[in-house]
């Protein structure tokens, strides 16, 4: 029986491997492409359910339950995770070219606000187009990303180029790790909830590291510096 102590951390109480036995494989995907541009989801778990479907693909045990996601065929997951988040990002981008700039003008939204835009901007300066791969670590974070990016005319090939690079990692790294770790590690599956939390935990890593190297360099240099 999984301990519902977990659950609350496992992306608002969703459980990904009950989701990913209910809805399935096409279903995986389409939730995927739903967290990576979509408004509506933005509380849908991401690493998390990238990770489970990458065990559930392996055939592992997970509290006694056995499932085989599509056959075991992992790079048919890996791939259609992959193709899944790109397109999300991509539709993010278009809708935030096309209307994110009236929903941020908008006095009474709470939502977009015209500090976000320029936020965003600051944002995209400091970081760089490789912000799209880091937000994709980040949950919420990974779903508005490219609507500000579009919204704040971030231009189009770097977009795509990043966001190609970032659907590769995110997408097949995580899927691929999960189905490693399933395959060399069958004893996983007695523990999923912790395995869960340190792959989120690792996840968020780059972000991390990114944040500390950029604080660092902004730091004030030279011997008068405080």
């Amino acid at each position: 029986m999984r301990s519902s102590f977990f659950h609350p951390l496992l992306a608002v109480g969703i459980d990904p491997q009950g989701l990913i036995q209910s809805i399935g494989l096409i279903g995986l995907f389409l939730v995927v492409f739903a967290e990576s541009g979509i408004m509506i989801g933005f509380f849908l778990p991401g690493d998390s359910l990238l990770f489970t479907a990458g065990l559930l693909t392996a055939g592992l045990m997970i509290d006694g339950d056995e499932f085989v996601l599509a056959g075991g065929h992992i790079w048919i997951v890996a791939l259609g995770c992959v193709i899944a988040a790109i397109a999300g990002d991509q539709v993010g981008y278009l809708f935030g070219r096309k209307v994110g700039p009236s929903l941020f003008k908008r006095p009474q939204s709470r939502l977009f606000k015209p500090e976000y835009i320029e936020k965003a901007e600051g944002f995209f300066a400091r970081h760089g187009a490789k912000s799209i791969v880091l937000a994709r670590f980040v949950p919420i974070v990974r779903t508005f990303a490219p609507i500000v990016a579009g919204a704040s005319n971030m231009h189009y090939r770097t977009f795509v180029k990043f966001n190609i690079i970032g659907g590769i990692v995110w997408g097949a790294g995580l899927t691929l790790l999960g189905y490693w770790l399933g395959t060399s590690f069958p004893a996983i599956g007695e523990n999923i909830e912790l395995a869960i939390l340190v792959i989120i935990f690792v996840s968020l890593l780059p972000v991390a590291v990114e944040f500390i190297r950029h604080r660092r360099n902004s730091k004030p240099k030279g011997k008068y510096a405080a």
